[in-house]
């Protein structure tokens, strides 16, 4: 029996199911190498107000680091033509977007947040022997400069050694740089290129969906996390 994972989400004043994508799309975009000026500017901030641990994701302000940022909009165009070619018309102009830092990321899901979205993440880091995994696809994606990824946010997923087949804490010594800073955009699973690209049904579990009050992602009618160090979905309490 092939197992049915469902997402639950917020769509206006209600909660909406979906199916859960194992898609997940990825190219590389030729995009500069940041200023130095820009990469002492976020080194700062991460080593005085994000203080990251091994695992850890946490939100750069972006607003400031446009301002240093002269080569900003050729990032925004490079994965807004990348986005545009896998069929995705002016996607990214209408999504919310963030900039992120990131010190390998313990496996997880970001369906109980951010369910009605699907991530389109551009990485301005250089390779530092970091890869996206996602477990139960398959997918290991080598982070680079440029590298692009799209993927459904019920889908778990974390930063980990390419030589490794889990997350652990100690992979991440503390005298050597592991992070990797990545802007993110927030693409709306309702948007019908966007559905289409993933492969997403709408509106698989209904009945259900009237009587939740909470994003969440079920697996066979269960409630499930996801174990931060294997990326394994297990029941939820």
């Amino acid at each position: 029996m092939r197992d049915i994972l469902t997402s639950y989400f917020w769509s206006g004043d209600a909660i909406r199911s979906r199916g859960v994508s194992d898609i997940v799309l990825t190219g590389t975009v030729d995009v500069p190498v940041p200023s130095a000026r820009l990469l002492a500017d976020w080194e700062r901030e991460i080593a005085t107000r994000l203080v990251l641990e091994p695992g850890d994701v946490e939100e750069l302000p972006l607003a400031r680091a446009r301002a240093r940022w002269p080569d900003y909009k050729r990032c925004v165009q490079a994965a807004s033509d990348w986005t545009r070619a896998l069929g995705l018309p002016e996607v990214l102009a209408s999504s919310d977007v963030a900039l992120m830092a990131c010190r390998g990321a313990k496996y997880h899901h970001d369906g109980a947040q951010y369910g009605g979205s699907a991530f389109c993440n551009l990485f301005m880091s250089e390779d530092k022997g970091l890869d996206l995994h996602f477990p139960s696809t398959g997918h290991r994606i080598p982070l680079t400069r440029g590298t692009a990824v799209i993927f459904d946010t019920g889908r778990p997923h974390g930063v980990i050694q390419r030589h490794s087949s889990g997350f652990s804490a100690a992979d991440f010594a503390p005298d050597q740089d592991w992070t990797q800073i990545f802007l993110t955009w927030e693409l709306p699973i309702e948007d019908a290129h966007v559905g289409h690209a993933l492969g997403i049904t709408l509106d698989t579990s209904p009945s259900t969906a009237l009587q939740l009050d909470e994003e969440q992602v079920r697996l066979n009618g269960a409630r499930v996390i996801v174990c931060p160090d294997s990326g394994r979905w297990v029941q939820a309490d």
